[in-house]
């Protein structure tokens, strides 16, 4: 193999590789926009589910059913 046949493997390999991480790169930035979206999803909830248990009644007294 020359060295102008590996220089030149060489040079598409990095080409590819550079193109894989640009890839990888997105995906990236898109799942953490995902992961960013669902936590603050959770906290909404996480707020949403504190505020009505605050609000709500107490358990009412356990008592025997009439029928004993």
């Amino acid at each position: 193999m020359s060295d102008e046949t590996r220089i030149i493997a060489l040079e598409e390999l990095a080409a590819h590789q550079a193109k894989v991480i640009d890839e990888l790169s997105d995906q990236l930035a898109e799942q953490w926009t995902v992961v960013e979206q669902t936590r603050a999803k959770l906290d909404r909830l996480t707020e949403r589910f504190l505020s009505l248990e605050e609000t709500s009644l107490e358990a009412p007294a356990i008592t025997r059913p009439p029928h004993y």
